[in-house]
């Protein structure tokens, strides 16, 4: 009869492609038992909408029904459940909550959202949509809800069932009236909403942030124990200059970073079918200016200008979710040695546990920033003279963020320089003589 050590041994040859660890080094091989010929296991993802759950099925019965005296595998799929450390009733069953924020409004944050909602929720997973926009809540429009009536039972408000998809928005409760509040009603309201609805059981919520990074958004990040959050934007600099707002927001309050998705990033003529960039051609990835990973660039589409279909027919959107819950999943099963980092008056020092050291002047460094604000997005040329760099130049403060980038505010007054962990150790291999030099 096969034994415990054989069936272990032939599971470890699959290999997770985010973790680049085996799934037995992993933990994820649960209730593994042999009767006589079957042998039965469960697998425990990370996260249930994992996108490559078929594939480690298929690939766990193979190996394992390859052993010798093994009739049967029955391999049951799973995924990590912990309860949410919550004084909030109706948040206790919630298994990820993930925001998707803009920092900046008019970029198509809440249509993004409410995209990613409809593709788990058409998955069969049990997903609910918060408009936490309290000004200008856009999701019953978006989704098609008029005049929705919302319930309350006991303390707990109820979610509005769409097609499957709970959805809970003060645009229900405003109606077409306009939000007129100052700062206390509005902490209020924004309570009520995260607190006081009853999700039920859900693998994902999906919260819709306002656009920018006051007060609210704080509270909100402080308030609700958040999964991981979304950044949108567009091409143009305005939006790109407050994504470095955004990125500091959720660092700050620890809310881990999934990726940046870029809106509008193209169309598509009409008359010569040729693809178009919206904001210019582009000079560098958002990965390369953040250290993010980019989750998916998502062209106009007409389409999406009116209610938002519920069956979205775009592959796009089916990959964006992908990358977004591998990231997810990725991030809550890995731990992260973070960089010290140690400024000089003249020159910055990125130290890795037992690794590598980076030792980079602060001109070089300065001038190598990477912001809307020193580098023009449509053309990629550099706005920033290196003339006007202070030859006393030096770091005033540092901050690692997450497992991607060191953001560094300099003794100029400039504090949106976002420098991702690959461009630091380019810029800390380089030789003297192939760096800039002050003049």
């Amino acid at each position: 009869m096969v034994t415990e050590e054989q069936v272990l041994a032939a599971l470890s040859v699959i290999i997770d492609p985010d973790l680049h660890k085996d799934i037995v080094t992993l933990g994820f091989v649960k209730k593994l038992s042999i009767d006589q010929a079957t042998v039965s296991f469960a697998v425990e993802l990370t996260t249930p909408a994992c996108p490559i759950k078929a594939k480690f099925k298929d690939e766990a019965e193979q190996v394992v029904m390859a052993l010798p005296d093994v009739n049967q595998v029955k391999v049951t799929m799973t995924s990590r459940s912990a309860p949410r450390q919550t004084k909030a009733e109706g948040l206790k069953n919630v298994n990820s909550i993930i925001a998707v924020a803009s920092c900046k409004g008019g970029v198509g944050k809440s249509t993004i959202a409410a995209t990613i909602a409809r593709e788990l929720a058409n998955r069969d997973f049990r997903v609910g949509l918060l408009d936490a926009d309290l000004f200008g809540p856009s999701i019953p429009t978006l989704l098609g809800i008029q005049q929705a009536q919302v319930m309350q039972q006991g303390q707990l408000l109820m979610p509005i069932d769409a097609d499957g998809l709970k959805v809970m928005s003060f645009g229900f409760l405003l109606g077409d009236a306009p939000a007129i509040m100052r700062g206390p009603m509005v902490a209020n309201y924004t309570q009520q909403l995260l607190n006081g609805v009853d999700w039920g059981t859900l693998d994902y919520l999906i919260l819709d942030m306002p656009p920018g990074t006051g007060d609210v958004q704080l509270t909100i990040a402080q308030t609700v124990q958040l999964d991981g959050a979304v950044i949108v934007t567009t091409r143009a600099t305005l939006s790109l200059i407050d994504v470095v707002r955004g990125i500091l927001m959720f660092e700050k309050v620890g809310v881990p970073l999934l990726g940046v998705v870029e809106n509008m990033s193209s169309f598509i003529c009409d008359g010569c079918g040729k693809e178009h960039a919206v904001f210019g051609e582009q000079t560098s990835s958002l990965s390369d200016r953040f250290g993010l990973k980019t989750l998916a660039q998502i062209p106009l589409d007409a389409r999406w200008a009116k209610t938002l279909p519920t069956n979205l027919d775009d592959s796009r959107f089916g990959q964006l979710v992908d990358a977004m819950v591998r990231q997810l999943g990725t991030l809550s099963a890995q731990k992260f040695a973070q960089p010290e980092v140690a400024t000089s008056p003249k020159e910055v020092t990125i130290r890795w546990p037992e690794a590598d050291e980076w030792v980079i002047d602060n001109f070089t460094l300065r001038s190598n920033c990477r912001c809307a604000a020193c580098i023009d997005e449509y053309s990629g040329v550099r706005k920033l003279n290196p003339d006007d760099i202070p030859s006393d130049i030096h770091a005033t403060g540092s901050v690692c963020l997450g497992n991607y980038a060191v953001s560094i505010t300099w003794s100029d007054g400039h504090s949106s320089s976002i420098y991702a962990y690959d461009l630091l150790k380019q810029l800390g291999q380089k030789t003297p003589e192939d760096l800039p030099t002050q003049a």
